[in-house]
């Protein structure tokens, strides 16, 4: 869970009486369910992905994709109210609309081709802070986007480097832009960039 624990709430995800998430693989211990999942989805991460428009159903595709060999509604959006630090996500009654609008806005956008660096490090920030915000899955929803995001980036020419992210400054800039402050995000972006802070050679 790479932005920090959930809020508890009554979860019919989970195996009754555990902070354990139902999964294929039958682990009732959450470490190491948490490490099963991490080894797997990389695994289906080194695959290739599914193809698609960048629409929001080519995002639950990538879903399912990675986290198919841990969770039966891998590619489903929840449908629970979830919460991160008394911060709550999209509900559940909403979380389609949502997306759909996030992504005919990213579709208006061009999916951010064509733009010099400083916007679109500017329109990535919203776009992440907007997706993390309506949080659609139940788990997996850190990977999915960042995955995501790579895309985007490589077909806008604008690469990022995600194995250089910082999660000590990384996590306080999604929080950030959970209250529209998008500024801490696009630092963190830049500096992911190809030629960017922190760049080899830069």
């Amino acid at each position: 869970m790479p932005f920090g624990a959930y809020d508890a709430f009554e979860d019919p995800y989970l195996y009754r009486g555990t902070n354990t998430l139902r999964n294929r693989l039958g682990l009732r211990d959450p470490a190491q369910l948490e490490a099963a999942e991490l080894e797997l989805s990389s695994l289906r991460a080194e695959e290739p992905l599914p193809s698609g428009r960048f629409s929001s159903t080519h995002y639950r595709n990538i879903h399912r994709h990675l986290f198919r060999d841990v969770y039966a509604w891998a590619g489903h959006y929840r449908t629970i109210r979830t919460a991160k630090g008394g911060n709550w996500f999209c509900f559940p009654e909403h979380i389609r609309q949502q997306m759909n609008a996030l992504f005919d806005q990213l579709r208006g956008d061009s999916f951010l081709r064509d733009l010099d660096e400083n916007i679109f490090v500017e329109k990535a920030a919203i776009f992440l802070g907007e997706l993390n915000a309506i949080h659609p899955f139940r788990e997996g929803n850190g990977r999915i986007q960042l995955t995501f995001l790579d895309l985007i980036a490589t077909k806008a020419d604008h690469p990022l480097r995600l194995e250089m992210i910082n999660a000590q400054s990384f996590m306080p800039a999604m929080v950030a832009s959970f209250h529209k402050n998008y500024q801490p995000l696009q630092q963190e972006l830049r500096s992911l960039l190809a030629g960017g802070i922190g760049w080899p050679g830069a």
